[in-house]
């Protein structure tokens, strides 16, 4: 809506000062279909309803700037990967020389997590991200959440809650999850 008017706005303003040689003989639609596809493309850089086994719990994403909404929709992205068994989409969110601790303390490569995960060693079903709280500065960044996971891991059928932080750096523009600084 504050695009809508602020469209009308500039074009008005562009048709009192005599500037723009461009006639357009309908501008609310021009404007409203310009609005709409602004809309969209947002919509679609943060669709998170496209993860269908991960849920935003006791957040607010319209409280969030776009670079917490870009860590938040990394993290979601690789939790369905987890969820999926994408091995491939894992590994391209994560850093090479990634270090997963398990909530054992128990402590993993990417190659070796990444393989448990291919043998249903470890299965996800649903991943819950509660509360999270991100922060960003530069090209760093850290959520804080609580992990809900429906999961077996090595047999350890149930529903685990785990508090942690992930980091990240930002890598040719793209947020990729690193190994504490």
């Amino acid at each position: 809506m504050i695009l809508r008017i602020l469209a009308v706005l500039l074009m008005f303003f562009s048709m009192l000062t005599g500037c723009g040689n461009t006639k357009v003989d309908n501008p609310t639609v021009l404007t409203e279909i310009t609005t709409e596809t602004y809309e969209e493309n947002m919509m679609k850089e943060y669709d998170f309803s496209e993860f269908k086994n991960v849920e935003l719990l006791n957040t607010d994403i319209n409280s969030m700037n776009d670079e917490q909404l870009a860590v938040l929709y990394v993290q979601a992205k690789y939790c369905q990967a987890m969820t999926d068994a994408d091995t491939d989409t894992m590994r391209e969110l994560v850093s090479e020389d990634m270090v997963f601790t398990h909530m054992s303390g128990r402590q993993q490569s990417v190659d070796e997590y990444l393989a448990d995960v291919n043998s249903g060693r470890l299965t996800y079903y649903t991943i819950g991200i509660d509360s999270p709280e991100i922060t960003v500065s530069d090209d760093t960044a850290t959520i804080t959440y609580t992990s809900v996971l429906n999961a077996n891991a090595y047999g350890a059928k149930g529903t685990f809650h785990m508090t942690g932080t992930h980091y990240y750096e930002k890598r040719n523009g793209t947020w990729i999850a690193v190994n504490r600084k």
